[in-house]
């Protein structure tokens, strides 16, 4: 008997972040998730987005339409936070077990992001209720402002929002989603509890350098979220 293996082999692994889409997209692309995946946690930022219990219910149904039957799979769904967004309808979300956590867009950042949060302030009482209950926060971490390179704005989304983030919620579960620097990965790994990072494989394989060397970008070798 080999006491210490040299492998650990997941046979059905979960995706802690995915994007299914809706509609033809959806059905395109699922199958090839819960092929390999038991679990996923399913992106909010639809059109229009998922805000409400009831739409989530209504997303997690049309996405097991769209699993093949020989497929065994779970969406796991989130909550896209919003300026105006309800705390108790983030609660009865979570309790029902119909959320697994609540995504942080900022506004403009991202794909279908123009609902999302201007200013942390504006969702302090949904965090402060996130907090109580134990739902973790998955953030898209950049600030938007136009004058910062957007090479920089992982980081300048660590000092500026973040780290406010936890001095004002130290008790809050967080996820940076998709980190892409070294300043993430070294201010998670020096946070003592209640942090952690995902990180995508083909961040770990591209840099500027590929992406922008040979006479044209190659704008689709890195994905800077």
């Amino acid at each position: 008997m080999t006491l210490h293996p040299d492998t650990i082999t997941l046979r059905r692994p979960d995706d802690w972040h995915i994007h299914l889409r809706d509609d033809e997209m959806l059905n395109t692309v699922l199958p090839y998730t819960s092929d390999v995946f038991a679990r996923a946690i399913v992106m909010p930022n639809l059109v229009p987005p998922v805000t409400s219990v009831s739409a989530a219910k209504a997303y997690r149904e049309r996405i097991l339409a769209a699993t093949p039957k020989a497929h065994r799979f779970q969406p796991l769904m989130t909550c896209y936070l919003t300026d105006s967004l309800d705390p108790d309808e983030i609660e009865t979300g979570f309790k029902e077990k119909v959320f697994t956590a609540a995504k942080l867009y900022p506004a403009h950042a991202t794909t279908n992001s123009s609902h999302g949060v201007t200013s942390i302030q504006h969702i302090a009482k949904v965090l402060e209720r996130m907090q109580a209950i134990g739902m973790p926060l998955l953030i898209h971490g950049e600030v938007t402002d136009a004058h910062i390179d957007i090479f920089d704005r992982e980081a300048q989304f660590i000092d500026q929002v973040l780290i406010p983030l936890r001095r004002q919620f130290p008790e809050l579960r967080i996820v940076m989603e998709h980190i892409t620097t070294r300043d993430a990965a070294q201010f998670v790994s020096s946070e003592k509890q209640h942090i952690a990072a995902t990180i995508t494989p083909q961040h770990l394989m591209f840099n500027r350098n590929h992406m922008l060397s040979g006479g044209s970008a190659r704008i689709c070798t890195v994905c800077l979220f």
